[in-house]
């Protein structure tokens, strides 16, 4: 057991904060996320940077906000030299192992004009976010363009499971009545049972996959952090049985929209209401496909770290390992007649975040929940405490959330914010929007969340009256949402106008910026008196007196 603790960071792809029992699901039972909640601080007040996966993920992987690393949207690489978690840690002797997925695109043009080889020790690196890649699985491989065949492919060729494309002939398809075999990239197969048995899903897999990563770890006598990162629950929505019929009609709540928001008159949302994921999931025929496949995987990923927690257990890991529960946005499942994420209601930008930390100074929050707003940014300079590494503020643009952990002051934030580009979308297409103002840019204070839209009016919601987001009062001329909007508008712009590229400017060399005359360089002294006063040294200390000479 090494001295400092290890850190096992989990992250669900696409899960509602709202569809886990301990966040108040009254059908989807999740007893092993909970009973990692009753043993740790539950917050409930957790901000994605972006609602969309590899922005949101490079946000989590750098500490920094999406305008500060610059990987914008899915497929936009993070740009070599932009320093990770996983930099940070192996720097301080940690080793930072990936299981699952990143979203993370290398810079490869970058890598070229440094003349980096992307097979390197340093090329990895790069490529990884930082991560040793211990088994990188993005899923959507390997007909999708830019992924690649994988490890898991491989394993289920290994056990006969044989075709072109075993992940998804297999793992992200059904057989019908027929024997004819369905693929899940059609929604209408979602009820489906999987074509593999749950022990070699893909969840299964990662989940024994850790395992090794620990296992590994152990052996080496080495402290660690292990990034697991299932794929799931995001689509293609399937899940093998016995989990595909586990839920039905009844156990579907009812969405949260309103005719009002359908027949809105701001053109960004009715962009977006017209976009084909958001008409599809409008139709309650495919929330009543979806949502119990969706629930479904769910419930297989409790199960599945019901089976990691026990182990964990038997090896003596989790008296050591802080472990941290997370997703890197939601799903909106037609509320607010919209589909997939990519936009700002709660359904999407909002996350489940539950961390344990089983050091005893923890001992008096266990159990707690906070509402603080907390930013997925967070986690990395949690992490780094945790793991003994320095802070490094002017990088990380995260707060450190140990004193919520440990019940001491220390943590505050004002607003959270999150950042979309669209311009790749069916929007800018539709509202010929230019690709650099295609960009919208969410604040929120706990009560409003204002949504500016360049080009466009702001959205403006007031949750401690309207909690569920239905009435938009962007355009209200009541002098209290006209205050509101001002109010945002300008804490958004202070934000905006803060320090967010100046990650060379470490803390010996801010130190000594201010020391120039000590160095000689003498700037507004009108003689030597000044000098003397000023820096409490003889002026002949500094400079010599007396001629010089040449030969």
């Amino acid at each position: 057991m090494t001295k400092k603790p290890n850190v096992l960071w989990i992250m669900a792809d696409q899960l509602r904060f709202d569809y886990l029992s301990c966040y108040g699901h009254p059908h989807l039972h999740t007893p092993h996320i909970d009973s990692l909640a009753a043993r740790g601080v539950r917050f409930t007040n957790t901000y994605v940077q972006s609602p969309v996966c590899g922005p949101s993920r490079m946000s989590a992987y750098t500490g920094r906000y999406v305008r500060s690393h610059g990987s914008t949207w899915n497929g936009i690489p993070l740009r070599v030299g932009e320093p990770t978690l996983g930099d940070h840690l192996r720097g301080a002797g940690i080793r930072a192992g990936l299981v699952g997925k990143t979203h993370m695109v290398a810079d490869a043009e970058g890598m070229a004009w440094l003349g980096v080889d992307p097979k390197s020790e340093i090329g990895v690196r790069v490529s990884e976010c930082g991560f040793e890649p211990f088994e990188r699985d993005d899923g959507l491989h390997p007909d999708s363009i830019g992924q690649r065949w994988s490890a898991y492919d491989d394993y289920l060729m290994a056990l006969g499971y044989k075709s072109d494309n075993p992940w998804e002939d297999f793992a992200n398809s059904g057989i019908d009545e027929d024997g004819a075999l369905m693929s899940a990239w059609l929604l209408k197969n979602s009820r489906l049972e999987a074509n593999i048995p749950e022990e070699h899903s893909e969840t299964a897999y990662m989940t024994n996959r850790a395992m090794d990563f620990m296992e590994d770890a152990m052996q080496q006598e080495e402290p660690w952090l292990c990034h697991l990162s299932y794929i799931k629950p995001h689509w293609p929505y399937i899940v093998p049985a016995p989990y595909h019929d586990m839920y039905g009609p009844e156990h579907i709540i009812a969405p949260i929209r309103s005719s009002a928001e359908r027949d809105t008159d701001h053109p960004l949302l009715r962009a977006y209401l017209q976009s084909r994921v958001c008409r599809c999931f409008a139709r309650d025929q495919v929330r009543e496909h979806v949502i119990p496949a969706y629930m479904g995987l769910i419930k297989q990923l409790d199960d599945n770290l019901g089976r990691l927690f026990a182990w964990m257990d038997e090896k003596g890991l989790s008296e050591n390992t802080i472990v941290a529960f997370t997703s890197d946005h939601g799903d909106y499942m037609g509320d607010h007649w919209m589909g997939d994420k990519d936009f700002y209601h709660q359904s999407a930008v909002k996350v489940p975040l539950i961390i344990c930390d089983p050091r005893p100074a923890a001992n008096h929050t266990r159990g707690s929940v906070s509402d603080a707003l907390v930013e997925m940014i967070d986690l990395a300079p949690t992490f780094m405490d945790a793991l003994g590494c320095p802070p490094k503020p002017h990088v990380l643009e995260g707060r450190n959330l140990m004193p919520l952990l440990h019940g001491k002051d220390g943590f505050s934030r004002r607003y959270v914010i999150s950042e979309h580009d669209y311009s790749s979308f069916e929007m800018a297409r539709a509202l010929e929007v230019p690709q650099e103002d295609a960009r919208t840019v969410m604040i929120f204070d706990g009560r409003w969340k204002y949504i500016r839209c360049e080009g466009f009016r702001p959205f403006l919601f007031d949750l401690e009256l309207d909690p569920d987001e239905l009435d938009d009062i962007g355009g209200s001329d009541l002098q209290q949402h006209c205050e509101a909007r001002e109010r945002m508008e300008k804490a958004l712009m202070t934000w905006s106008l803060q320090h967010h590229a100046r990650i060379t400017a470490n803390a010996e060399l801010v130190s000594r910026l201010p020391l120039t005359a000590e160095f000689g360089i003498l700037i507004g002294f009108w003689d030597e008196a000044e000098y003397e006063q000023a820096t409490g040294k003889p002026f002949s200390s500094l400079v010599p007196t007396g001629p010089a000479t040449v030969d």
